[in-house]
């Protein structure tokens, strides 16, 4: 038999057993790639999100500051902490990613009893992000009255001086007035059910000694922030009800006998991390720019 066949014959052989159906791509499982491929889509989906909102941010002359929107912290009232809250957020869930790679790391090994311990720490951190989110939520709609139609949160385009004072009452006369430098923010406070919006004058620029009124913020900031933080939020909820539900069944033993190293674990906690890096850039755009 000439070199020529034999070359020949390896090469079928070799291309049937790459196309028998029988080989799993990249060594990975059905399950695990279809697990890539959901989180791909939906990366194209938060990404379109983000991206809409970095145009708005940028096309619109006033923008709420994160700094001042974001400034409460729970049982600290009256207290000015910028971000300091929503990095705690951020710091939860991550610690979270870590805990989920002990449980993988816990199940290549076959153990049982260390994958439910990780995968209750991770369960725990998700519901403590959640609760942070409900409470951040609550404060800006029952405290500072945002929703998705009304932003009371804006910031000024040119310097002046309050003619009215923070309870909506004019200054006496003779009283210092407040004044206001082009660029800082303000927030429209509501009182009783009525909304206070300061009168003020321009002190500079090319409406000197124009008489207005403090005006709402973008409509775009409140609508985008409740829709794409809650999109997030969904999205570790589900990742939460799950990890609860394939914790019990590691407990309860259902994939001891399948010895492939707790694969189920090792799918949920790629789409635990995927929500992870998601918060990274969602504190990212809306927190930071």
């Amino acid at each position: 038999m000439s070199a020529e066949t034999i070359e020949g014959q390896a090469v079928e052989e070799q291309s049937g057993s790459l196309w028998s159906g029988g080989k799993s791509p990249f060594k990975s499982s059905y399950g695990k790639l279809m697990m890539w491929y959901f989180l791909l889509s939906d990366a194209f989906t938060f990404a379109g999100f983000l991206i809409a909102y970095g145009t708005l941010r940028f096309s619109n002359v006033t923008w709420p500051v994160p700094d001042f929107v974001f400034s409460s912290f729970p049982f600290l009232e009256g207290t000015h902490y910028p971000l300091l809250f929503v990095s705690l957020m951020t710091f939860i869930l991550l610690a979270s990613s870590f805990t989920m790679i002990r449980a993988v790391q816990e199940g290549k090994e076959e153990n049982k009893s260390g994958v439910v311990k990780w995968m209750i720490a991770t369960i725990i951190g998700g519901a403590m992000f959640l609760g942070c989110q409900a409470w951040e939520w609550t404060t800006l709609i029952a405290t500072e009255h945002m929703t998705v139609h009304t932003n009371p949160f804006g910031t000024h385009v040119e310097s002046g001086v309050y003619l009215d004072d923070a309870h909506g009452h004019a200054y006496e006369a003779g009283a210092e007035r407040e004044s206001f430098e082009a660029g800082e923010t303000y927030l429209i406070h509501k009182s009783h059910g009525e909304w206070i919006n300061r009168r003020f004058e321009y002190t500079s620029g090319p409406a000197i000694g124009e008489v207005g009124q403090q005006s709402f913020g973008p409509k775009a900031f409140g609508a985008l922030f409740f829709f794409i933080t809650g999109f997030h939020g969904f999205h570790v909820l589900s990742g939460v009800i799950f990890l609860i539900i394939i914790a019990v069944n590691v407990a309860s033993g259902l994939y001891v006998e399948r010895r492939n190293g707790y694969e189920m674990v090792e799918k949920i906690g790629l789409y635990w991390h995927f929500v992870d890096l998601v918060w990274v850039f969602v504190f990212l755009v809306f927190y930071l720019l």
